[in-house]
Order: C-alpha cells, then structure tokens, then sequence
C-alpha cells in the first residue's frame, strides 16, 4: 500500500480518538489533519464534568499546544489566499478591478442605504500625493502608485512601467483633501441629504505623467542618488509601454524566454540552478500581478467630474491672510514646482 492510498483512506471519515490529550494523541491528530484536510469528523474522548469544560480542555490541551501551532499557520495561509482569491473573483464579476475599489464602492452604498435623516458627505479624492503647504510640505505616508515610479528611478531598479506619458495621471495633494472634506462638513451638516465631491485635478488643473518623467529626471540630474558605497548612481531613461500586450511581448522576450532556458539548464544539470530558477520564477510572476494590479490606473483616460467642488470652493469666501485657511483649488498648484521641490524630496526622505 503506498502513501496516497492511506491518504485517501482518511477523506470523508468519521475517526474516534482514545487519549488524544496526551503525547501520541496530539501526534495523531495533527497528522492526520494535516495530511486530509478533508477528513469528516476526529471525536476526542476527553474527560471532563460537562460540554464546556470539554471545549475548554480540548483548546487548552490538545489545539491550543506547539505541535498544532504548523498545522494553524498552514491553514491561515490557505484561508487568506482563498479569501483573496474570492474577493477578487466577486469584485470582477461586478465590474471592479479589485476589491480595494470594491469594497469603497460598498462602502458608499451600505451609507447610502442606512444613513436615514444623517446628513452625509461623500469625498472621492484621486491619487493622494504628499503635502502641498501645511503643516509639513512633502509630508507622507506609504508608497502610492506614481512613487513607484520616482524610488524605481532613483535605484534605477525600474527600468520599465507600464504607463501612457499622455495620460493624465490625476494626483492631488493630501492637505487639499483634507481642507475640502473639512470644508463639506461644515457646508452641509444642517442638510438632510447626500453629496458626493470629487477632490480631482484632471478637469481643473491636469498634469500628465510626461510631467512626473521629465520633473524626475530633471530632480535627479541636479541630486544625483547614491549607490550604498556612496558612489552617483548611472541614470538611464525608463521605457514607459502604453498598453499591457505591448509589456507582456517585451517581458516574454526579455525574461520569460531566458528564463525558460535556464529551467532546461537546470534539468540537463540535475537542478544545480533550482535556487536562481525558483527566485526568477517568483520575481517575473509578481511583475505580472502587479501589471494586472496597475493597469486600471496607470492606463485610465477618464475624467473625474469636480463641479460639485467648484461650486463649493466659489460658495466659501476665504482670505488667504487669516490664520486658517482651507485651499482646495488644485488650479493653484504648479505641477512642475511641486513634483521638483516638494513631492519627490518627501518620498525619498520617507524611505530614509
């Protein structure tokens, strides 16, 4: 009888286990979680004066002890990638490229829904960048889809993105988010009803990704970066791909190819390359999703309709001398002054 035959004996049945609270049970129940997950039932005989205390000490002293702790973390695993997997299936099958956006958007609707006589404010910022003036310009946090670009450059670890330098990437600075939502609140906190700002600057002030490639290179020709033996850094120009089958082709020859190549290398060589050949592997499949997790931003030549915002911005009367002041007027921004003096000095010096 060979292993599988004794794996499959497991699936589907219903085991009663003797002594599974000490040493050689423990073992036994977690072999044979672990090797048919798809058992029925195991019944551990435990003694104790009712259900709950027999819960208790099954949780206590048989799943809760290390032996398990392999078995859980395998199973967690399995669990999230499943979930993962499920939530973006269900996203897609409603028309959302993930469930980031997926779940914004149910976000909005549960709102919409439940709100009753609440007044409710939606603000549906675009890409989010660092801060523009107050309280600390080029402030941020985490790495947001244009960064990539900037870090990837710097390190010249990038030498490919999957952009259109026409588009319009539509950014807008954290503070002027901040300053509309503020803003809203105050406008229509007596009003029984809904409103919906988008806090864009494609419509009003728009910056292409042209804008971001000649600033950067611009930012780094005058502040050459440094490799970690504190030599200058050669710069080369990133090759931009305005559609996903023009990318693909160029990976598929660059690296699918080569890689292919080595893996029948590493066959006739019995494996002495199965290291390279797995890290390779794994490098080139995460380049694909992020691809996939890329294209529906870095490709969107779509408007965002902001004339809810003009009218509040025009309805606010402000003096841009008092001591508070709430700008949201992306049309004040120069793009070329930002990108150059505040947001590529602030991502470089968050990953410091």
């Amino acid at each position: 009888m060979d292993a599988d035959s004794v794996v499959r004996y497991f699936r589907g049945k219903n085991i009663l286990i003797t002594g599974s609270t000490g040493f050689l049970g423990k073992v036994l129940v977690e072999k044979i979680l672990r090797v048919q997950p798809a058992v029925k039932k195991l019944f551990l005989l435990v003694r104790a004066t009712d259900d709950g205390s027999a819960k208790r000490r099954i949780q206590t002293v048989v799943t809760g002890r290390e032996i398990l702790k392999v078995l859980k973390e395998k199973h967690e695993k399995a669990e999230r990638r499943t979930m993962k997997e499920l939530g973006l299936k269900r996203a897609k099958q409603f028309g959302w490229p993930n469930t980031y956006v997926f779940t914004k958007a149910m976000g909005e609707m549960i709102l919409g829904h439940l709100r009753g006589d609440l007044p409710v404010v939606i603000v549906r910022p675009s890409i989010i960048t660092s801060l523009l003036k107050e309280p600390l310009p080029g402030w941020m946090e985490g790495i947001r889809t244009i960064d990539s670009v900037i870090i990837g450059y710097a390190k010249q670890a990038l030498k490919f993105f999957l952009v259109d330098p026409n588009t319009i990437m539509d950014v807008i600075p954290g503070d002027m988010v901040v300053n509309a939502m503020m803003v809203a609140m105050a406008a229509h906190s007596e009003e029984q009803a809904q409103t919906i700002y988008h806090v864009t600057s494609s419509l009003r002030n728009p910056a292409s990704y042209t804008i971001l490639q000649e600033t950067g290179h611009h930012y780094f020709v005058d502040n050459l970066p440094r490799g970690k033996n504190g030599e200058p850094i050669r710069l080369s120009k990133m090759r931009f791909f305005s559609t996903v089958a023009w990318l693909r082709a160029y990976m598929v020859i660059k690296y699918k190819l080569p890689l292919e190549m080595l893996h029948l290398v590493n066959i006739v060589l019995c494996g002495v390359f199965s290291r390279l050949y797995d890290e390779l592997s794994r490098k080139y499949i995460l380049a694909v999703k992020l691809i996939e997790l890329y294209a529906p931003y870095t490709l969107f030549k779509g408007c965002f309709d902001n004339m809810n915002l003009e009218r509040l911005r025009m309805a606010t009367e402000q003096n841009n001398d008092g001591e508070h002041y709430f700008d949201f007027d992306p049309k004040t921004i120069d793009w070329d002054d930002y990108f150059y003096r505040v947001h590529i000095p602030g991502v470089l010096k968050s990953l410091a």
